[in-house]
């Protein structure tokens, strides 16, 4: 009996040990715009699970990582392209213009450069998250290109404004290895008239930095395509048919997304609970079927994840489709706001978040208290409203809400919120009771 005993406890610390063994995966990546190839500056790899990441710069693509198995990684792909919504700044047009610094995300020195269009003092002041000041000077420049080398310290975030006459502009500077020894600098390296090359192709001057985020946690060497596309409908898959329904698709950066709320099953009095009975079942807001073709159907958790509580799993949605994690809501609002971007901690907090993530998502209609959104990327977020527990309806032209894959408890699971009085997105973890709204994402 003993030896049985012993030997038990043997195989379950070699079980143990062989899941805590780390392993080495070699990655690969490359970079595209719908079919267009797009060359990647810098790639950032964050072990959300282990706190820990790693930065390798163009021309390097391929890392030696080891992690733990089961790690969830996230990868973040830099690149330099045209702002959305823009209007690309002519180096020749008369006006002053503060050009994104070089590289972005900034390792050890950046390059900043700016266009005078005529001899004046120019003030430049580097604030940090928090508006601390922490590097202020002038400069008497002439009319022309200016270049300046910056220096980040400590801190992972920066906001270098510069003034000329009445004009002012803003450029954010993300720093990769914040050194806490070394002082936030910026010094004048002169004027330059020529265009300096990117990868032989366009001028550094006319490009700003765009990232693109990808979650998984890899088993095996793999190789993965960051996309910098929005705005248009999934590469090869325009629509989903699914349940009789016509869902269409969406790409938002890496991400490809139903741009329907899900509404499959059949519908139930929103007084009744719905079951594990092999028959997906739905709420319809107000108790009114019409509701649902135009809000999608309102889903208790369980029901939705069909009593299977795997994160990233694929619950009521099509073949090939998955329920968002929690972590994949922080991809696309980072993706999506303009100010607090993919990776950031601020989208590890509870509560609304963000400067306009809510805004761009939302609708151009129907949100009450003038809470309309821009739509910016088509993502079509409407004010659907939630069952509450046992069966009342609220806040239908307030919130729209929507479930992820992801339990916060035995009880509770993480959600996504819009809010007509915000322009920023809500992370909240409610009762599996609730009926929110479901929204699809590509594996």
């Amino acid at each position: 009996m003993k030896t049985k005993i012993l030997l038990s406890c043997m195989a379950l610390i070699l079980m143990l040990s062989a899941f805590g063994q780390k392993s080495t995966l070699d990655l690969t990546f490359t970079s595209k715009n719908g079919a267009a190839y797009v060359p990647l500056e810098t790639i950032m790899v964050i072990n959300r699970t282990q706190g820990s990441d790693t930065v390798i710069f163009w021309p390097d693509t391929t890392l030696s990582l080891e992690i733990t198995p089961g790690d969830l990684l996230l990868f973040i792909g830099y690149a330099n392209g045209y702002p959305v919504g823009i209007r690309q700044a002519n180096r020749e047009e008369n006006h002053f213009h503060l050009y994104q610094g070089y590289p972005n995300p900034v390792k050890d020195q950046a390059a900043i450069s700016m266009y005078i269009p005529e001899k004046e003092t120019v003030k430049i002041r580097v604030t940090d998250v928090q508006g601390r000041v922490l590097n202020s000077s002038a400069w008497q420049l002439d009319k022309g290109k200016h270049f300046f080398t910056f220096t980040p310290g400590a801190g992972n975030l920066f906001f270098l404004t510069a003034w000329w006459k009445s004009e002012c502009q803003t450029i954010k500077i993300l720093a990769v290895a914040p050194n806490p020894g070394i002082s936030c600098n910026l010094d004048y390296s002169g004027p330059c008239d020529e265009v300096i090359p990117l990868k032989a192709s366009n001028s550094i001057l006319d490009l700003t930095t765009i990232q693109s985020g990808i979650v998984d946690s890899p088993e095996a060497g793999k190789t993965y395509t960051f996309e910098f596309a929005t705005n248009i409908a999934c590469p090869g898959i325009p629509t989903v048919t699914y349940g009789g329904q016509d869902y269409h698709t969406i790409q938002i950066l890496s991400q490809c997304w139903l741009w329907e709320s899900l509404n499959i099953g059949t519908m139930i009095d929103g007084n009744t609970e719905q079951t594990d009975n092999n028959i997906i079942e739905k709420y319809c807001y107000d108790n009114i079927a019409e509701n649902c073709p135009k809000y999608g159907g309102l889903y208790q958790w369980d029901e939705m994840m069909q009593y299977d509580s795997i994160q990233g799993g694929q619950g009521i949605c099509p073949p090939g489709w998955h329920v968002p994690t929690d972590e994949d809501w922080k991809v696309l609002e980072g993706a999506s706001d303009t100010l607090w971007k993919i990776g950031s901690v601020f989208w590890d907090d509870y509560g609304m978040r963000g400067s306009s993530a809510g805004e761009n998502l939302k609708t151009t209609s129907e949100w009450f208290n003038n809470g309309n959104g821009s739509d910016l990327f088509n993502f079509a977020g409407w004010p659907g409203g939630y069952r509450y527990l046992y069966g009342p309806f609220f806040n239908i032209g307030y919130h729209g809400n929507w479930w992820s894959s992801t339990e916060s408890n035995s009880v509770n699971a993480w959600y996504r919120y819009l809010d007509s009085h915000y322009p920023g997105a809500g992370r909240s973890d409610y009762s599996k009771s609730y009926g929110f709204s479901v929204r699809c994402l590509k594996y």
